[in-house]
């Protein structure tokens, strides 16, 4: 905090004497929020993985008449180094 004035570093370190809102009130909006997050997390890995697998079966497909399972499983792990 090198660049607050001492007003504000006063300010800061009393605050202002007013609750805002209660422990409750915030673990309750804490709560809320981390659920949200993980939600998000959740679905977005769902949809990742979604993805991959779709692109894992196109390259599959795109090699259908080759029955060389090296050469799909290297060609599988190197899109997943990417």
């Amino acid at each position: 905090m090198k660049h607050t004035s001492d007003f504000q570093r006063s300010f800061l370190a009393r605050g202002t004497g007013n609750t805002l809102f209660t422990q409750k009130e915030f673990d309750d909006a804490l709560s809320i929020a981390k659920a949200e997050i993980m939600q998000i997390a959740i679905d977005t890995t769902k949809t990742a993985i979604a993805l991959e697998r779709q692109e894992c079966a196109d390259l599959v497909k795109s090699w259908e008449g080759d029955l060389d399972l090296a050469k799909i499983s290297t060609a599988i792990q190197y899109r997943m180094q990417k």
